[in-house]
């Protein structure tokens, strides 16, 4: 077995104890860095009662929280499906080096897990979405970041 193999293996043995646990759907994932697992997780949606609990977001928090960092410099996610849209942009806000996926989000789309409907909806303007999504201005929410653009001490991400 290759190293890239091993750990997409590990990755579904992951997904596979957490389906089984019944803590969500059939997705695991696991962060390497210097050849070492230092993040895991499985689809914990329905233990945690989290819509955000996917796989990828839960072994980010958990690579981060080892690595106390919030970006997973030098590292490589192995996932055993296509990141969704959300997982997606977590990826992104994490930095890995590498991400490696093991089934298509046509494969996921297959047993019922199909996030081509939320692929349209980002690429539509706002006002087109299914879910009303209005700008309410707030004169205090300007000032919070012209604050934060002023702050001479800031850890920027």
């Amino acid at each position: 077995m290759t190293r890239k193999e091993q750990f997409m293996y590990e990755a579904v043995c992951v997904g596979l104890e957490g389906m089984r646990a019944g803590l969500g759907g059939p997705f695991g994932c696991v962060v390497v860095k210097d050849d070492k697992i230092i993040g895991k997780g499985c689809n914990s949606v329905l233990r945690d009662n989290d819509p955000t609990a996917h796989a990828e977001v839960v072994a980010i928090r958990d690579a981060c929280r080892n690595l106390q960092s919030f970006q997973l410099e030098g590292c490589e996610v192995y996932a055993t499906c296509e990141p969704c849209p959300m997982c997606m942009g977590a990826l992104y806000w994490a930095r890995p080096q590498k991400v490696y996926y093991a089934s298509t989000r046509a494969d996921a789309a297959d047993i019922g897990f199909d996030d081509a409907f939320i692929y349209k909806e980002i690429s539509l303007p706002v006002d087109a979405r299914k879910i009303a999504m209005t700008c309410v201005r707030c004169d205090e929410a300007i000032r919070m970041f012209e604050e934060w653009r002023a702050m001479k001490h800031k850890n920027l991400y």
